[in-house]
């Protein structure tokens, strides 16, 4: 017999990504989303609701071991599918290259494709409105910097263009367009969009409303703090901050150079490279969800159509940016194509494995990774995946590796809360200092601890 869970069980168990799926199934009188102490967004609310256990409830939390994997999710969504794979999953088409039309590339991230494909399908008449992350006008009053809000015209997309490392939650959007009838789109990092599609399940009319989702691949959430790190490490008041901007552009310099910008109150900008930054290791974890230690979806594998960056050469050397693009709906592959044909897109065709190559670090962690840290001893409820868990295949040096982000990623959380506390910043910058510099000695020179590992066994 199958148990029921709770979100108690769910946060509890570390398990829950903050996508507000739970909260969007009550009144926002009885459960909100709030940030805990390390700058994460997990529900709260009455006792009765946090710990009621309920089979809706683990049929829809994305993380629950009961609810649909997705690989269930995606072959009744896609079942005339060109291709299936173990890592992309099912798919029309793969593509990479960038948006020609207008300035979409040059407000992107990227290649400017999610805002493009978001704007095409609302000029087409597919949609009325785009549930995506925005920056929010004044952060200040609102005590946070970004937030899902609904887009109704391309004005309104484009404004929400770039990358938001920051923790988001759906449901408010999930009860808007419950309450106002209309055909949506909803964007999205992969459990985001699974655990739309979960609802969907259990929502006539959310199922019939959310027309379309839009994919992002992604390596792991963030939580708050990070933002509040850059603030520290450019030695800048938080309360004058008014925009973020974690990969501002710069064309003249190569797209996978991460350049942070903080925009003042007073309208003074201010830049730092992220490797200059004490955690500006993404691959190390730090402020990593733990959750994201237990995901197997790196691109989007439920959503209609999945975007990510172009990690290999000649693209990630092309500071404009450039889109990897996973079309998994025939209607998103007839779109694309036909602006291919327009001269509004500028995308080449590309097969499965280089799509897997563009996110070779992703699929390592989630994959390999994944099947090492299952077979540790887990607090809670122990999550199920599809990948089967394994600690024989990996070499030491690889389970160090693996062992060395878990900490880095749990123990970030802790040192910034007690920095964060006693106002004393340099705490956590330089534990984070002295961490990567580990981090590094170990990930920068396996060739030379492999063969010490081998001398010692």
């Amino acid at each position: 017999m199958k148990k029921l869970l709770s979100p108690r069980d769910i946060v509890r168990s570390g398990l829950c990504i903050g996508c507000g799926s739970c909260v969007a199934q009550t009144s926002p009188d009885t459960a909100q989303m709030a940030f805990d102490k390390y700058g994460e967004l997990k529900p709260q609310g009455f006792h009765v609701w946090y710990r009621n256990v309920s089979e809706s409830f683990t049929r829809t939390c994305p993380f629950s071991p009961q609810a649909r994997n997705e690989d269930q999710l995606a072959a009744p969504l896609f079942p005339e599918a060109a291709h299936s794979d173990s890592k992309i999953g099912r798919f029309q088409k793969a593509y990479v290259g960038h948006v020609e039309e207008t300035d979409f590339r040059l407000q992107g991230s990227s290649g400017g494709m999610v805002s493009w494909v978001a704007a095409e399908l609302l000029r087409k008449g597919f949609v009325d409105g785009v549930v995506h992350v925005k920056a929010l006008e004044d952060p200040q009053q609102n005590g946070k910097f970004f937030q899902y809000e609904l887009s109704r015209s391309e004005t309104e997309i484009r404004a929400g263009a770039k990358s938001r490392y920051y923790p988001t939650e759906l449901s408010g959007m999930l009860r808007l367009i419950r309450e106002i009838p209309g055909n949506y789109a909803v964007v999205g990092v992969p459990c985001f969009i699974k655990a739309v599609h979960l609802l969907r399940l259990e929502d006539p009319v959310l199922r019939e409303r959310i027309k379309f989702t839009l994919g992002l691949f992604c390596g792991h959430m963030k939580s708050a703090r990070f933002v509040e790190s850059f603030v520290w490490q450019m030695q800048v008041p938080v309360h004058e901050i008014k925009q973020v901007e974690f990969r501002h552009k710069d064309p003249g310099r190569p797209a996978n150079w991460y350049n942070a910008r903080l925009t003042l109150q007073n309208g003074t900008k201010v830049n730092k490279d992220w490797w200059h930054l004490a955690d500006g290791d993404w691959g190390a974890g730090f402020f990593m969800n733990s959750a994201c230690n237990y995901c197997d979806d790196v691109v989007a594998e439920t959503a209609d159509v999945a975007f990510g960056d172009a990690w290999v050469e000649p693209y990630s050397s092309d500071g404009s940016g450039t889109n990897v693009v996973i079309a998994r709906s025939s209607l998103i592959e007839s779109l694309i194509d036909n602006a291919i044909q327009e001269g509004r897109l500028q995308l080449k065709e590309v097969d499965c494995r280089f799509v897997e190559q563009t996110q070779a670090a992703g699929f390592r962690q989630r994959r390999e990774g994944l099947a090492y840290r299952l077979t540790w001893r887990q607090e809670g409820i122990k999550p199920c995946k599809r990948v089967a868990p394994d600690s024989k295949s990996q070499t030491k040096l690889r389970k160090l590796i693996y062992r060395m982000r878990f900490y880095i990623s749990a123990a970030s959380h802790k040192v910034f809360n007690l920095a964060r506390k006693t106002n004393q910043p340099w705490i956590y910058i330089q534990w984070a200092r002295l961490t990567t510099s580990v981090y590094h000695a170990i990930t920068y020179n396996q060739g030379k601890l492999g063969q010490l590992f081998k001398w010692l066994k």
